[in-house]
């Protein structure tokens, strides 16, 4: 049963040219669908019926996994079984019955103006890592990219001059600009930390963690949960929240949804429309508590 798994991951790694994170996410999904099959005394795809993978999604509804994480397991059956059935490993794609729970679509978390000004105004000390801390942060929010992206960009992506940077992954790059802060904060770190902290003078990335290796996704993970608190930031937000408070302040000071959803690198623009629905909210909560007849 692994060895159909493995498959699936290179065809996944070679044709679809999905990222790391992706393939680690499917692999650790399948992994346990293996461990519950077997369980049922199941060890081979061929004996596996509807049935033993319905009870497998009524077993995680049964522990309580949130709607998102079973809809993400169902996904990850049904392309499993689709590449079997293409692959002739089965003969029938018995996954097509699976119904994927609805999500109920929370509003992501924000930081207000004031919040995020506070959070990137933390790293203020003349130290190697705080002067690397403070262009991590101010690009993050600058740009609204991912934290993946900002960990994986390379020197290279950077340009100074015209103040953008080249954001790339398997399909596709799109060019996103930064202003005046977040270019300050990247001079300073380029001219004053980046070559006393990076161990491999010959290597292109531009952000590196304390000991001079590529910067990790946990890593960074730390670093915006220690200056939150110092912040005195109480919502508990991740990388994440930077990303959503640039595309939820630009819509409100009147940027258009194409230009957010072409920054953010959204395929589909009704997942950018979620900022303008957010934009709207908090109209119409002023025009209640300001209107004199609201």
């Amino acid at each position: 049963m692994e060895q159909a798994i493995e498959q699936f991951i290179a065809y996944l790694h070679n044709v679809k040219e999905t990222s790391n994170n992706t393939e680690l996410s499917y692999r650790r999904d399948l992994k346990k669908v293996i461990a519950f099959l077997r369980a049922r005394e199941l060890t081979d795809w061929v004996s596996v019926t509807e049935d033993d993978l319905k009870a497998y999604i009524a077993s995680m509804d049964e522990q309580n996994f949130a709607a998102a994480t079973i809809s993400r397991n169902i996904a990850s059956i049904k392309a499993l079984f689709h590449f079997m059935t293409q692959e002739g490993i089965i003969k029938k794609d018995i996954s097509d019955g699976l119904k994927a729970p609805k999500i109920e679509k929370k509003m992501p978390e924000v930081l207000t103006m004031e919040e995020v000004i506070r959070l990137l105004d933390q790293p203020s000390g003349d130290s190697h890592k705080e002067i690397r801390d403070k262009a991590m942060l101010e690009l993050l929010y600058a740009t609204g990219i991912r934290v993946t992206e900002l960990i994986t960009l390379k020197v290279s992506d950077v340009n100074l001059p015209m103040s953008f940077i080249i954001c790339k992954d398997a399909h596709k790059e799109r060019v996103i600009p930064f202003g005046k802060a977040a270019k300050n904060a990247l001079v300073r770190y380029l001219g004053e930390a980046r070559e006393q902290m990076i161990e491999d003078k010959s290597s292109d990335v531009l952000f590196c963690n304390f000991s001079g290796a590529p910067m990790s996704r946990q890593g960074f993970w730390k670093l915006i949960k220690y200056y939150a608190k110092k912040a005195g930031i109480t919502a508990d937000i991740t990388p994440h929240t930077l990303r959503h408070s640039f595309a939820a302040h630009l819509v409100e000071n009147g940027a258009d949804l194409r230009s957010v959803q072409e920054m953010l690198g959204h395929s589909d623009i009704s997942t950018t429309q979620i900022y303008a629905n957010m934009n709207h909210n908090r109209i119409r909560e002023v025009y209640a508590k300001a209107h004199p007849r609201g």
